[in-house]
């Protein structure tokens, strides 16, 4: 288990990460989320060992991060702009890694590199954005760590070979103790691997749930009811945001569906359906409560 007990990170005169408190269950994927600039990548550096906070501290199953060799022993990092020898090819970048994690599996990484058609013996200065992503992404499942920190991990992958690389975070959770974290700005990237979601805004974190409890828990609604009883509405119901065209209204509440729907219906609705939120829409309801809201962005 990962636990972070009141984090914070300035950088000047910037407050990047806020007195953050966070539990990542095992054997679970955690997607972290943020809009641009919250602190997924300075959160990520720090449970990484790779920056100090300035105030908490960070356990990996009980034992701290900063400047231990144990813990660190305990995860693989892959950043955003993952750094590689110039000259190197993938069969001697796993070679390097596996002096530094004893039981990388290098039978694997071969199996894989093969799968995926990764050359071995390529340079990996002549490789894509992409099947440098890919490699770096086999050499942390490789190493066969209980936990993989990943930074915007899809970026660049074809949809195809996202969809794979989600596939392989899969096998190894039912093969293993596994569990990924992923801080990634693309919700879409998320919504079908997380099981719980981190949800990160200007440095604080706003929600961490399961991702079904979340859903379960934001109902988006649309009716056919007069503009004359919006105002009940919105005194009845906790209301996130509300849009009317002509007489069709649309809401997303906040509570359970069968309640929200069933107290609507005691207005006599012609017409009155709850629809599915995709992440994206959580996450647009919750940073708009928190006043990041578009309509401010552009007018």
């Amino acid at each position: 288990m990962i636990e972070l007990k009141n984090v914070s990170k300035n950088f000047g005169d910037v407050k990047a990460v806020d007195n953050i408190c966070l539990a990542i269950r095992n054997n679970t994927v955690m997607g972290l989320l943020g809009t641009n600039g919250a602190g997924k990548s300075t959160l990520l550096r720090m449970m990484a060992g790779v920056l100090k906070p300035d105030d908490g501290e960070i356990l990996i199953d009980e034992i701290p991060v900063w400047n231990n060799p144990q813990a660190k022993g305990k995860f693989f990092y892959i950043s955003d702009d993952q750094y590689y020898f110039p000259n190197s090819t993938p069969k001697e970048f796993g070679s390097f890694y596996k002096t530094y994690y004893p039981d990388f599996d290098e039978e694997r990484f071969h199996l894989l590199l093969d799968k995926i058609d990764l050359p071995a013996d390529r340079k990996i200065r002549t490789f894509s954005k992409g099947m440098k992503k890919q490699l770096s992404i086999l050499i942390g499942i490789c190493a066969e760590t209980d936990y993989l920190f990943c930074d915007e991990t899809f970026d660049g992958l074809d949809p195809v070979m996202r969809q794979a690389i989600k596939a392989i975070f899969i096998q190894e959770m039912e093969r293993r103790s596994f569990t990924p974290v992923i801080a990634s700005h693309n919700l879409r990237e998320l919504e079908d691997i997380s099981d719980h979601i981190g949800l990160l805004h200007k440095g604080g974190v706003l929600l961490s749930q399961d991702l079904e409890d979340l859903k379960c828990n934001l109902t988006k609604i649309q009716c056919v009811l007069p503009e004359e009883l919006d105002e009940k509405i919105q005194n009845a119901l906790l209301v996130l945001k509300m849009q009317r065209h002509g007489k069709l209204l649309t809401m997303t509440v906040r509570g359970e569906t069968e309640k929200v729907v069933s107290w609507l219906n005691t207005l006599n609705p012609i017409y009155c359906e709850a629809v599915p939120l995709t992440l994206e829409e959580i996450f647009i309801s919750e940073t708009e409560v928190a006043g990041y809201d578009i309509k401010s962005l552009i007018s």
